[in-house]
């Protein structure tokens, strides 16, 4: 009882620590980490994985969703779409940069707090999405967005460790800006939309995990389940 005390005691440390390690990481080691880490990532052990119950499986499927939006913008920044301008591959770039920090904070907060249970590496299947095409690329990054915010919002209530939910707050106010910045260059002058803000109460729409995996899973080739939140992949 004592010893299960002191880990719970120690898990807010763990994940506080392994924040501010990748939160102060500067720009050329995420360029280091977009090359080294896309190289790593296509290694998996399994084909259908589930991310398991409580706040591990919370953080479980943040970290599945964080893998897939960092696995995205580093194609898009790696091979340019036709006519991307010196701002917007900049753009790119620093969203890149955001999500591979995320990407690797979950890791390293779920590993500090409950070693095995952590997910494997995602393998990623953008056969789909044209990268030479801005229209596309851009309207892909939309729906990742957009599904990102919604996905967080959906599951926030769910966490029961308080440091947990004030760093899952803190990931998905800086996915509200990357939303926001991409309807820009999509559409200038707008930010928003009335698909993901509810017009009567000005808050944002929220998915549940059984919702946002099979949206998830049309991108990845290691399928991901949630048996615990209402989900198993088929």
């Amino acid at each position: 009882m004592k010893t299960e005390t002191k880990i719970k005691k120690a898990e807010p440390n763990l994940a506080r620590r392994s924040f501010l390690r990748y939160a102060g990481a500067g720009a050329a080691s995420v360029g280091l980490l977009a090359v080294g880490c896309h190289k790593s990532s296509s290694v998996t052990l399994a084909t259908n994985i589930d991310i398991g119950s409580g706040d591990v499986g919370i953080l479980n499927y943040a970290y599945a969703l964080e893998q897939l939006e960092a696995a995205f913008y580093i194609q898009v920044v790696a091979t340019p779409y036709s006519g991307m301008s010196s701002t917007e591959l900049a753009y790119m770039t620093s969203i890149r940069d955001h999500e591979i920090l995320h990407r690797n904070f979950f890791k390293a907060a779920i590993t500090a707090a409950a070693g095995a249970s952590i997910i494997p590496d995602l393998t990623p299947d953008f056969t789909s999405v044209d990268f030479t095409s801005r229209a596309k690329v851009l309207a892909q990054a939309q729906a990742f967005e957009d599904t990102g915010v919604m996905a967080y919002d959906g599951a926030g209530y769910l966490i029961q460790n308080p440091v947990y939910l004030t760093l899952a707050g803190k990931i998905v106010s800086v996915e509200a800006r990357h939303a926001a910045l991409i309807r820009n260059l999509i559409t200038p002058g707008n930010f928003v939309g009335s698909d993901v803000v509810n017009t009567t109460t000005s808050l944002n729409n929220t998915l549940t995990i059984a919702q946002v995996l099979p949206i998830a899973n049309t991108y990845l080739k290691t399928k991901v389940s949630a048996a615990s939140f209402g989900y198993i992949a088929s």
